[in-house]
């Protein structure tokens, strides 16, 4: 695992799920973690699996779609951590429906937060990375944004952009030492697919060529290189960590 002592970071989404596992990760390896999410008390629970790893953590309830709650964010973790380092996009929600029957309330609700949010929260972290010239953006995107999905049209339609925004991203950021990728994920253990019927997981992992999904921290190994400096001359590319769905 690479060394992120001394190192600040930011993980969106952080209390529960892959972004609750990235987190850890992250504090494992040494970096002092701030999470947001839009709950407290699960934020106040998560804090308390990070703590343990000795680096500082912070927290506070966001909305990423909100440019007021990122900049007051950033401009908050700068004050406990002293600088930023490192921002992962993680937060997102889903609202899944067919489009002839999905409400444009639904859409534009998806849209915000998990498009809008990886817009709003770059540009507050970068007022601080570009003044030290140095700094690191991972955007957790889908294999849904690669290969589209029926029922999701928002949500492929937001991971999609999440793609698009990080190439931008990355040739605006670059003469300023920001490097930006994505990791976009397949199916990934949760305790949501472990809910599923055994005929529709077994069909859903007849599609992976690895024949299991992954677990979150298969995804978090992921960002955690991308992020180091192992991954120095990466930027602008969308590392696939789908197990063989889509290739």
């Amino acid at each position: 695992m690479a060394d992120f002592k001394g190192k600040n970071v930011i993980v969106t989404g952080g209390s529960r799920g892959i972004g609750l596992t990235i987190a850890q990760s992250f504090a494992q390896a040494g970096a002092n973690v701030a999470i947001c999410a839009t709950n407290e008390q699960a934020l106040e629970t998560a804090a308390q699996t990070l703590q343990p790893f000795g680096g500082k953590v912070f927290t506070q309830t966001v909305n990423v779609s909100s440019p007021e709650d990122c900049e007051s964010f950033v401009n908050n973790v700068v004050k406990e951590f002293g600088s930023l380092d490192i921002l992962v996009n993680n937060a997102g929600i889903t609202k899944d429906n067919l489009t002839v029957r999905m409400s444009e309330a639904d859409w534009d609700a998806v849209i915000a937060v998990n498009l809008k949010g990886t817009f709003l929260m770059s540009k507050a972290a970068l007022k601080v990375m570009f003044k030290k010239r140095s700094g690191n953006i991972v955007n957790i995107s889908s294999v849904v944004g690669e290969m589209g999905n029926a029922g999701q049209a928002n949500y492929v339609a937001s991971k999609a952009g999440m793609i698009g925004l990080t190439k931008t991203f990355a040739k605006e950021f670059g003469s300023r030492g920001v490097r930006v990728n994505a990791v976009a994920p397949g199916f990934v253990q949760t305790a949501m697919t472990d809910a599923l019927p055994e005929d529709v997981k077994e069909k859903a992992l007849s599609a992976v060529a690895l024949k299991r999904f992954a677990t979150p921290q298969d995804i978090a190994k992921a960002v955690l290189f991308l992020a180091s400096e192992d991954a120095s001359y990466i930027t602008g590319h969308v590392l696939a960590v789908n197990g063989g769905l889509y290739m």
